[in-house]
């Protein structure tokens, strides 16, 4: 059986090295001081997708991505690993989204893209932690999903079969096509870049991603236009200014705070039972466990 996959993916700032300099004096994300990367659940996502796509000759697996122009270096990612294509979502209007209007902006470009079979994603973005976008996804699509997903089994006779990591331990359950899946983190890593599919599509560019001058380059957007990567603004998946970006968005974010952890003290405990009650009696009355 051929499928056709949209895996949701975002570039987010490399929250795992926060330093110094990581926050605005406003309390915001310093993103210019972060290195930009593939979400990394949503590239255990596209891992998903490319083992079915594998299994699945004829199967095609495209990267909807929403961000500035730079984003457009997410579905180049995508395709040095064996995606087929990609969307960039890039308009001011999109500017300042929180869950509610990135999910109507993903939705309204998924329709216009025309329903697949599967829409996969990752759990949570690092720079949120919400683990919202997908749900809101499939609730604004009317399409059944399926969380904490950590291996699709298989996929036959309109139905995915898929395996979950939840609280407790691991269920499968079978739900049927078409379906919007997220990915937990302790999914399959992401395989690497192949080197083939980077010399192809190293220069593939989104519109805006491209000097205002002619370049060196242009004549390749002609002669290969797979190296012409979609971009689309509001307008182009007929959207609704009011409910896209900050206009569409009723969470606001009052401040960001970078927090360090530090030990202050530390205590040694011998294994008796005086010693373990004590301590078990201390964390209750912090109210750390209850």
């Amino acid at each position: 059986m051929e499928y056709k996959i949209i895996v949701l993916a975002k570039q987010v700032p490399d929250t795992r090295n926060v330093g110094k300099d990581a926050m605005t004096e406003a309390g915001t994300v310093n993103r210019a001081a972060l290195p930009a990367i593939f979400n990394p659940d949503d590239l255990l996502a596209l891992e998903q997708a490319l083992q079915i796509k594998d299994q699945n000759p004829g199967t095609k697996v495209g990267v909807l991505t929403m961000g500035p122009p730079r984003a457009g270096e997410i579905i180049r990612q995508g395709l040095y690993r064996g995606a087929d294509t990609g969307w960039l979502l890039t308009d001011r209007l999109f500017a300042g989204a929180d869950t509610l209007a990135t999910s109507y902006a993903l939705a309204t470009a998924i329709k216009k893209i025309g329903m697949p079979d599967i829409i996969i994603g990752g759990r949570q973005a690092i720079d949120g932690d919400t683990a919202q976008v997908g749900p809101q996804v499939a609730q604004k699509l009317g399409l059944t999903q399926v969380t904490y997903a950590e291996e699709i089994l298989k996929i036959e006779d309109g139905k995915a079969t898929i395996r979950r990591h939840i609280d407790g331990g691991v269920e499968t359950v079978v739900a049927p096509l078409p379906l919007v899946i997220t990915v937990n983190g302790s999914a399959t890593p992401c395989r690497p870049c192949n080197a083939k599919l980077v010399m192809k599509y190293k220069r593939a560019t989104c519109p805006s991603e491209r000097p205002a001058e002619p370049g060196k380059y242009d004549y390749l957007y002609e002669q290969k236009p797979y190296l012409n990567l979609t971009q689309w603004s509001v307008a182009d998946v007929d959207g609704d200014p009011q409910q896209c970006g900050g206009a569409g968005s009723p969470t606001k974010v009052k401040a960001v705070q970078n927090i360090v952890f530090q030990a202050k003290e530390s205590k040694t405990l011998s294994g008796s039972d005086a010693d373990v009650e004590g301590l078990i009696q201390e964390l209750l009355n912090e109210k750390i466990i209850g």
